[in-house]
C-alpha cells in the first residue's frame, strides 16, 4: 500500500509596484502546525500521488465521459489548433516541399481554413546547452529554439511482465548500439508503480544513454503472477459465477471459481491503479517536453494499454476522466506523438497458469475472454498511438527495428494551424482528419483533441496542477524557470536561505482580455533529506494588470522574484513550481540545498 503526500496550498495576493518581487520571512518548520508530512524514512521524497478529482471541480460530480459536460463557454477570442503532420511515400520516405494548398484539415468532418503553415526539418547541429553557475538550477537549458529530432524512451514496468521487460531492454540496447552516431536528442524514463523517474535527461550523447540503459533494472508489475484468464475477467467484467452452491457441482470446481472471482476483483483494483499511474506518468513526461521546440517521439516499451479504448472520449472510471483529458491535452500541447512498442513480440493465447479440468462452457468463456483481451490490447495501443499522431508496433520480434522506425519518424514534418470552431460549444472529443492532394502518400497526424472545461479553462485544474507538480520529480518546462541560491543569512536555530527565481521574457503569457494581466502561482516546498519530512513551504499568487509603460521592459528582461526559506542546518531537497494561470502551463525544478 502506498502512502502519498498531499499538499494544501493557501496562495495569498502579493501587491507590488515593480516587477522585482520581494518577500521576506517565508517558510516554516518541519512537522508543526498541521503541515503535511512526507513518506517517512524516505531519502527520495518524490513519488507520484494519486489523482484527486476533488482538487479539480470542488463538489461538482465528475462526468464519466467528456461529452457528459454539456456545453462549453469559450472565453477567448480565438483558439489556435496546431497539428503536426508527417507525409511519407509508400516506402516510408518523407515528402518535402508541399504547400498549404496541398492540405485539407477536417474537424468533425467539416473543412477548416488553414491559417498557419510551415515545413520543419530537425537540425543536425550539436545540442546546445546553456552553462549554469554554481548554486544555479534551471528546468530548461537549451540555448536555441530550433526543432530537433527528440526521442524519449519510456520503459514501462507497470503494464509489462518482468521477463518482457528484460527482452525489451535488450532490444533497446541493440537499437542504441547500432545508432550511436545519430544527431538525435534522446532521453530515458522509467514508468513504475511508484511513479515516473528520469534516468537520463535530454542528451545528444547516445553512448551515454546506452551505458545508463544497461544499468536499469526491472520491477515486478502489480499484476505479475495474475493469469491471463483473471486479467480477462477483470477487463471484461465477466466474473466467474459463484452463486451456485457447491452441492450443485463439484466442490473443487466451485472453489476454483471462488478463488478466480476474488483474484479478478483484486485485478480490477490493480487495473484502476495502473490506469491512474500510467496517465499521470504520460502527462508528466509531456510537461517535461512542453518547453522543448518541435515535434517529439515518445517510444513506449510496454506490453499493453491499461484499459480498452472503445471510444476516444471514454475512460473506465468516471473519476479518471479529467486526468485522461488533461493527459491528452498535455501530449497535444507539447507536440508529443506516442509510439507504443509491444515488447511481448509475437504473442499467442497460451496460458499454462491454470490447474484442474475445464468444463465445455467454462472453457469457451475463458478462450473467448483471452481472445478479446489480446485483441483489445493491440487495438487500444494502436488507437492511442493514432490519437497522438504516432504509430503502434506489435506482433514482431524485431523490436530494435521498431524502435528505429519510431525514432526516425520526427525528422521532418509539416505544422498546420487553424482556429477552432467556437460555434460548436459541445464538450467532448473532436475528430481530426488531414488529407493531402497527392497520390500514393501516407499521412499521419493526431486523430483529434478534447474540448472540455479541463482543457479550455485553465483555472479548473489549477490546484491539482500545483499539487502534482510539487510532488513529482519530473521537471515541467512549460514555463522556463531558473533558481539561484544567494546564500545563507542569520545564525540562529533557523537561518534564511535566500534565492532568486527568474522567468525570462515570454515565459508567462499576458491576458489581453484583462488589460494585459499577468496571473501566475509560485510555490516552494523543502524536504529534509535526513527523514523526508516537510521542512518549509512558501506560496504566492500574483494577478495584476501590467501598466503599458512597464510592458515593454518586462517583455525584454523577464521577471525576477526574490525570497527566502527559513530552515535549520541540514541538507534539503527543494521543489520550485510556477504555474501560468492564463495558459495553464507549468514550470518546475528541484534545487538541492545545504544549510550550514
Amino acid at each position: 500500500m502506498f502512502r502519498f503526500r498531499s499538499l494544501l496550498l493557501s496562495p495569498f495576493l502579493l501587491l507590488v509596484s515593480t516587477f522585482l518581487l520581494s518577500q521576506s520571512g517565508a517558510g516554516g518548520g518541519a512537522g508543526g502546525g498541521g503541515r503535511p508530512q512526507s513518506t517517512s524514512g524516505s531519502s527520495q521524497p518524490f513519488y507520484m500521488p494519486p489523482f484527486d478529482p476533488n482538487n479539480n471541480r470542488g463538489n461538482v460530480v465528475t462526468p464519466s465521459t467528456a461529452s457528459d459536460e454539456g456545453r462549453i463557454e469559450f472565453r477567448t477570442q480565438a483558439i489556435l489548433v496546431q497539428v503536426p503532420v508527417i507525409v511519407t511515400n509508400k516506402s516510408g520516405n518523407h515528402i518535402h516541399a508541399l504547400t498549404k494548398d496541398d492540405f485539407r484539415v477536417l474537424e468533425n468532418g467539416k473543412q477548416q481554413k488553414v491559417s498557419t503553415f510551415e515545413e520543419l526539418t530537425a537540425t543536425n547541429n550539436k545540442l546546445p546547452v546553456t552553462p549554469l553557475k554554481p548554486g544555479q538550477f534551471a528546468n530548461l537549458t537549451l540555448s536555441d529554439d530550433q526543432p530537433r529530432t527528440v526521442t524519449v524512451i519510456v520503459v514501462d514496468t507497470i503494464n509489462t511482465p518482468f521477463l518482457d521487460q528484460t527482452y525489451g531492454r535488450r532490444e533497446l540496447v541493440k537499437y542504441l548500439a547500432a545508432n550511436l552516431d545519430t544527431s538525435q536528442v534522446l532521453a530515458l524514463v522509467v514508468m513504475s508503480s511508484r511513479g515516473v523517474r528520469v534516468v537520463q535527461g535530454l542528451t545528444g550523447d547516445s553512448e551515454q544513454l546506452l551505458q545508463v540503459l544497461k544499468k536499469v533494472s526491472g520491477e515486478l508489475p502489480p499484476n505479475q503472477g495474475t493469469s491471463m484468464d483473471v486479467q480477462a475477467d477483470a477487463a471484461t467484467g465477466d466474473l466467474p459465477d459463484i452463486s451456485t452452491p457447491p452441492g450443485a457441482g463439484s466442490a473443487f470446481s466451485y472453489m476454483e471459481r471462488f478463488v478466480e472471482y476474488g483474484d479478478a476483483i483484486h485485478a480490477q483494483f490493480q487495473q484502476q491503479q495502473a490506469i491512474e499511474t500510467t496517465l499521470s506518468a504520460l502527462r508528466a513526461i509531456a510537461w517535461s517536453l512542453s518547453g522543448v521546440p518541435g515535434r517529439k517521439s515518445l517510444i513506449w516499451a510496454t506490453s499493453g494499454f491499461p484499459f480498452t479504448i472503445s471510444s476516444p472520449d471514454v475512460v473506465p472510471g468516471g473519476y479518471l476522466s479529467i486526468l485522461y483529458e488533461e493527459t491528452m491535452q498535455a501530449l497535444a500541447q507539447a507536440q508529443v506523438s506516442v509510439y507504443p512498442v509491444d515488447v511481448r513480440g509475437l504473442t499467442t493465447l497460451a496460458d499454462a497458469s491454470r490447474s484442474g479440468p475445464l468444463s465445455g462452457q467454462q472453457a469457451s468463456r475463458l478462450i473467448a475472454n483471452r481472445a478479446w483481451l489480446q485483441q483489445s490490447s493491440i487495438e487500444s495501443l494502436s488507437e492511442f498511438a493514432e490519437m497522438t499522431g504516432g504509430k503502434a508496433f506489435y506482433n514482431t520480434n524485431d523490436l530494435a527495428t521498431a524502435f528505429k522506425l519510431a525514432a526516425d519518424d520526427a525528422s521532418s514534418y509539416y505544422l498546420l494551424g487553424y482556429y477552432a470552431d467556437r460555434k460548436n460549444t459541445h464538450a467532448g472529443w473532436r475528430n481530426l482528419k488531414v488529407q493531402v492532394d497527392k497520390k500514393d502518400v501516407e499521412v499521419r497526424a493526431r486523430k483529434g483533441f478534447f474540448v472540455t472545461n479541463a482543457t479550455i479553462h485553465a483555472e479548473v485544474t489549477k490546484t491539482s496542477d500545483l499539487s502534482y507538480a510539487l510532488s513529482t520529480p519530473i521537471e515541467g518546462t512549460g514555463v522556463s524557470l531558473t533558481v539561484e541560491w544567494q546564500g545563507i543569512a542569520g545564525d540562529g536555530q533557523k537561518r534564511k536561505a535566500v534565492y532568486i527565481a527568474h522567468m525570462p521574457p515570454n515565459a508567462l503569457a499576458f491576458d489581453p482580455t484583462k488589460q494585459n494581466e499577468l496571473n501566475f502561482e509560485f510555490a516552494v516546498v523543502a524536504y529534509a533529506d535526513s527523514d523526508g519530512k516537510l521542512a518549509a513551504t512558501s506560496s504566492m499568487n500574483y494577478a495584476k494588470p501590467v501598466p503599458e509603460a512597464q510592458l515593454a521592459a518586462l517583455k525584454t528582461t523577464g521577471i525576477d522574484f526574490r525570497n527566502a526559506l527559513e530552515l535549520a542546518p541540514g541538507r534539503y531537497t527543494v521543489r520550485f513550481v510556477v504555474r501560468d494561470n492564463v495558459t495553464g502551463k507549468v514550470g518546475s525544478l528541484t534545487a538541492p540545498l545545504t544549510v550550514n
